[in-house]
C-alpha cells in the first residue's frame, strides 16, 4: 500500500473516522461514514461535477469525493469534446467515462478503485506502469488519459509517462493531470521529450492539464532498484514503498522481533509493498501470505520472494478481500494512511478490522506506527495492547488474541 510510514508535520491533524456509536447525539454521519469500507458508494463531487454519478470507496483515490487533478482532466476534455474511445491509465472511479460520446477504457492498479470500476459495469483492467495492454485492445485508443502520481515519487512518475507514451499511437494524445506541487512541470517536461510536442493547457489551483501529441520512437522504463536486508534481496519497482531501502518503522518493527523461528506459522504481511516483511517471515520458516492493494507493490513483492528463494503466496487484495477463509498465526503491518492537511485513517482502520476477521485464537498482531497514530483503541478490541517498542517518532504495538 502507498501513503504509510511518513511523519506528519508538526500541528498535523489526526482524524479517525468514528462509528456512529461513537458519535456525539445528534452530529451527521460525514459521506465517509455513510456506509462500511468495503460497500461502494456515490462520490461527493463538487459543484461544477454535480450533476454527475459517479462511484468510490475508501482505497481510492480522492476519497469520498474524486481526484483534484482528474477533476480538472475532466473538466479540460470535457471543453475540448473529447469522443470515442478514451484510454484511462488511472481511472480511479471512471470519472471520464460521464464524458459524452466517451467510451472509456478504464486501467488501474488499485484493487479497491477495480472494485468500483467494475462495480460501475466497466470492463476495468488491473495493470502497472510497463503492462502491454494491447492483448485487451488489439487497436490503441487515439486519446489516453494520465493523472501523474508525484507523492509516489520521481521514478513512479517517470514509469507512468514511459507507460503513456508506450500507449499512445504515433499522432494520438495524452493528457497529463497533476499537481504543480508534486512536481507536475518537471514531469511535462519529460513528457514532452518524449512525446515532441505539448503544452499546460488547464490550471486550477495547484491541479495542471497538459496536452501532448505522440511522436514516433522508443519507449525507455525506469529500471527496479533493490537492496539486501534482514537476509532478504529485495526488488522495488517505482513507486513501491520502501523501494530503495527499508524505511524507518519497518526496520524498528523487524528489529524488536530479533530472530524468532516460525517454523510451521501462518504469517499475513497485510499491506506488504515490496515484501521485506513478508519475506522475512517465510525465510525463518513461516508459510507467508503478503497481500497488497495496489499492484505494482503485488509484482515487487513477488520478485522479492523470487530473488530471495523464497516460498510464499502474494495476492492483489482490497485489504483482506481476497483472503477467502484463510486465518493466521501471526500478521505484521504497517498500515498506509494518507498525508496532506490531515491523517485520514479509513485504510488502516480497516487493517485493523481484517486483523480481527483473520488472527487465530492465541495468534499475535504487530503493528507498527507513527506515535501519534492512535490505533490502541482499535486494538484492544483483539485483547490486551502491548507497546514493545518505541523510537524515532515510530511505537511497535503488540496483540495476542486470547487462545
Amino acid at each position: 500500500m502507498t501513503g504509510k510510514g511518513k511523519t506528519g508535520k508538526s500541528g498535523q491533524k489526526i482524524r479517525l473516522n468514528r462509528s456512529a456509536a461513537e458519535r456525539p447525539a445528534g452530529a451527521r454521519p460525514a459521506p465517509a461514514e455513510a456506509a462500511p469500507y468495503p460497500e461502494v458508494r456515490p462520490a461527493v463531487l463538487g459543484p461544477r461535477l454535480d450533476r454527475l454519478q459517479v462511484l468510490t470507496k475508501p482505497g481510492v483515490r480522492g476519497f469520498p469525493g474524486v481526484d483534484a487533478a482528474q477533476a480538472l482532466l475532466m473538466e479540460t476534455m470535457r471543453k475540448d469534446r473529447v469522443r470515442g474511445e478514451v484510454l484511462d491509465l488511472t481511472a480511479m472511479g471512471g470519472l471520464l467515462g460521464a464524458l459524452t460520446g466517451v467510451t472509456l477504457r478504464a486501467v488501474e492498479g488499485s484493487a479497491a478503485a477495480l472494485t468500483v470500476l467494475r462495480a460501475a459495469g466497466l470492463d476495468a483492467q488491473a495493470a502497472a506502469p510497463g503492462d502491454d495492454l494491447r492483448g485487451h485492445w488489439p487497436e490503441r485508443a487515439r486519446t489516453v488519459a494520465l493523472v501523474l502520481a508525484g507523492d509516489r515519487g520521481n521514478a513512479y512518475a517517470a514509469a507512468q509517462v514511459a507507460w503513456a507514451h508506450a500507449c499512445t499511437p504515433p499522432g494520438g494524445t495524452l493528457y497529463l493531470a497533476g499537481d504543480r506541487d508534486k512536481g507536475f512541470d518537471r514531469y511535462v517536461r519529460l513528457a514532452g521529450a518524449a512525446f515532441g510536442a505539448g503544452e499546460t493547457v488547464a490550471r486550477d489551483g495547484g491541479m495542471r492539464v497538459a496536452k501532448l501529441v505522440r511522436r514516433p520512437g522508443p519507449t525507455p522504463l525506469p529500471e527496479p532498484e533493490g537492496y539486501e536486508a534482514y537476509g532478504v534481496t529485495v526488488v522495488g519497482l517505482p513507486g513501491v514503498f520502501s523501494a530503495a531501502r527499508p524505511d524507518k518503522a519497518t526496520a524498528l518493527l523487524l528489529d524488536s522481533l530479533g530472530e524468532p523461528d516460525l517454523t510451521g506459522q501462518g504469517a499475513l504481511d497485510l499491506g506488504c509493498g515490496a515484501g521485506l516483511i513478508g519475506a522475512w517471515a517465510a525465510r525463518r520458516g513461516a508459510r507467508a501470505v503478503l497481500v497488497d492493494g495496489d499492484l505494482q507493490s503485488v509484482r515487487s513483492a513477488q520478485a522479492t520472494l523470487q530473488a530471495s528463494g523464497l516460498g510464499g503466496e502474494v495476492l492483489h487484495s482490497d485489504v483482506d478481500a481476497g483472503l477467502g477463509e484463510q486465518t493466521f498465526d501471526l500478521i505484521l503491518t504497517n498500515p498506509p494512511f494518507h498525508v496532506g492537511r490531515g491523517v485520514v485513517l479509513d485504510v488502516a482502520r480497516e487493517f485493523m478490522a481484517a486483523a480481527g476477521r483473520r488472527l487465530r485464537p492465541g495468534g499475535t498482531l504487530y503493528v507498527v506506527a507513527n506515535e501519534p497514530l492512535p490505533y490502541e483503541a482499535e486494538l484492544a478490541r483483539l485483547g490486551p495492547v502491548e507497546q514493545t517498542r518505541r523510537e524515532g517518532g515510530f511505537k511497535v504495538l503488540k496483540v495476542t488474541r486470547p487462545a
